[in-house]
């Protein structure tokens, strides 16, 4: 197998070939990791060199022999060091898997490296001091996107089928739509987050994964949903298996399109545009179509988001070392201040917050069965554009001028997924965001497999591993 034959499978494509015998794992792993060094030479999405072997995994699972890559979002897998981009945080090795790392090995993904982050992974920048600036494999001089950029600029290089991510106000979806890929944040609960964590960031953060397919997708979430032991709270389980979903008749459907950001911010006509493009094609298949949104506080949303900051900041404040002031960035400076300001009472009332704007999110869940917009409010920012701020409301002023249609989902629950539908006349990728009601990943599933085939990405796809 050589480097084109490899990038041309998705994941699917690739365990359906490792399991009839027509290449072994082993092929597959040597193909990943020369793929992975060419990669990652350009958009240096790595954080250390790879593993000397894959991380241990079922031989019989559905992505038995997969290459994948996990990220810098620690601790997730036993003996991995992990930092969170931070110098100031010693690279230090989990003790034991994540339940939904034990669920990635079960699935048989053979788990080859770790991908950067932006320190506290709180931007949509992947560029920090420790790691360094990760770039777009479409265009070099732009970012990934944060705050799995470094994963996603891996599968977009076609160095892996998929890799591991959190989005915790966007951090699949923007750099998905910044890559030109798929990027789903599952519904509040469908992915575990145990042992570790009950509700990761007071239940604004999702793990999951980037794929490059639809398909991909459906069947990493059919590996690894469902609570872990214990678990808190978990989203309704599905009727079927999603794998089933893909090109199942969603029925006619109430979408609601918007292209005008809660924020106020100003949307780029190109991405606004594949937007609406998305809803035509959608009204042109059989869906009843209108122009609708969410009646939304932005303010109250801003502080149901700034509780998550707390949580964020508070492994480290509660370690018994802190990490010395002079190998933070600024932006983390100013994250654990924040942190230290904000007293029991007024988390409290940024809950209460976060609950109001979850209720109005939810009650218009009762009219529409789908929401489209576009995933950023602009094409993908050239490296450096997002800088330090004196506040921490303007650092999120600043990161949702530029993503402005994510965060809202991470506070209410619903599930979203990020579709590389659209292209601008430079040649970079538009995601476009498509929502549903809590629990809903089926409907989600359906709709976005009926878009893959109406309005196809891979004959725009050109990987950078087969140009370099």
């Amino acid at each position: 197998m050589d480097i084109h034959e490899y990038v041309s499978h998705d994941a699917v494509g690739l365990s359906e070939l490792i399991a009839t015998g027509k290449v072994s794992s082993a092929e597959v792993e040597e193909v990943a990791r020369r793929a992975l060094e060419v990669a990652n030479a350009q958009v240096n999405g790595l954080t250390r060199p790879l593993f000397p072997e894959a991380l241990a995994h079922s031989g019989d699972g559905p992505f038995a022999g997969v290459p994948f890559l996990i990220k810098d979002l620690g601790p997730i897998a036993e003996g991995v060091p992990f930092s969170i981009g931070c110098r100031g945080i010693p690279d230090i090795p989990a003790h034991h898997d994540t339940d939904l790392m034990k669920r990635f090995r079960k699935a048989g993904l053979a788990t080859l490296g770790q991908t950067t982050a932006p320190e506290m992974a709180i931007s949509f920048a992947t560029e920090s001091v420790k790691y360094g600036v990760t770039r777009n494999p479409w265009d070099l001089s732009r970012g990934a996107g944060g705050s799995s950029g470094g994963s996603a600029a891996l599968v977009a290089a076609g160095a892996v089928p998929l890799a591991h991510g959190g989005d915790g106000a966007g951090s699949l979806r923007v750099p998905a739509s910044a890559c030109g890929l798929v990027g789903l944040k599952p519904s509040r609960g469908r992915t575990t987050s145990g042992p570790d964590m009950g509700e990761p960031m007071l239940g604004m953060a999702y793990e999951f994964a980037l794929t490059r397919s639809v398909r991909d997708c459906a069947h990493l979430l059919d590996a690894v949903h469902g609570p872990g032991v214990g678990d808190k709270y978990t989203a309704p389980p599905p009727v079927r298996s999603y794998a089933e979903e893909l090109g199942a008749d969603p029925g006619r459907l109430r979408v609601a399109v918007t292209t005008t950001a809660w924020s106020g911010s100003a949307v780029a006509p190109e991405v606004a545009g594949a937007a609406l493009a998305v809803a035509a094609k959608l009204e042109e298949l059989g869906h009843h179509l209108a122009e609708a949104s969410p009646v939304v506080d932005w303010d109250e949303a801003m502080e149901g988001l700034s509780a998550q900051l707390v949580a964020v900041a508070a492994p480290v404040l509660l370690a018994p070392r802190q990490p010395p002031v002079e190998l933070l960035e600024p932006l983390s400076v100013l994250l654990l201040d924040f942190a230290r300001r904000t007293g029991s009472v007024e988390l409290l009332r940024l809950l209460g917050a976060q609950n109001r704007v979850s209720r109005s999110v939810g009650a218009f869940f009762t009219s529409y069965d789908l929401l489209v917009t576009p995933t950023l409010g602009q094409l993908p920012l050239p490296h450096g554009s997002l800088v330090q701020q004196e506040t921490m409301r303007g650092w999120l002023d600043q990161l949702f001028a530029y993503g402005p249609f994510t965060m809202l989902f991470n506070v209410t629950g619903q599930p979203a997924i990020s579709l590389p539908l659209g292209q601008s006349a430079s040649g970079l990728p538009i995601g476009v965001q498509l929502v549903a009601p809590y629990g809903r990943e089926d409907l989600l599933f359906r709709v976005a497999s009926q878009l893959e085939a109406a309005m196809p990405w891979n004959n725009r796809w050109n990987p950078l591993v087969t140009r370099c």
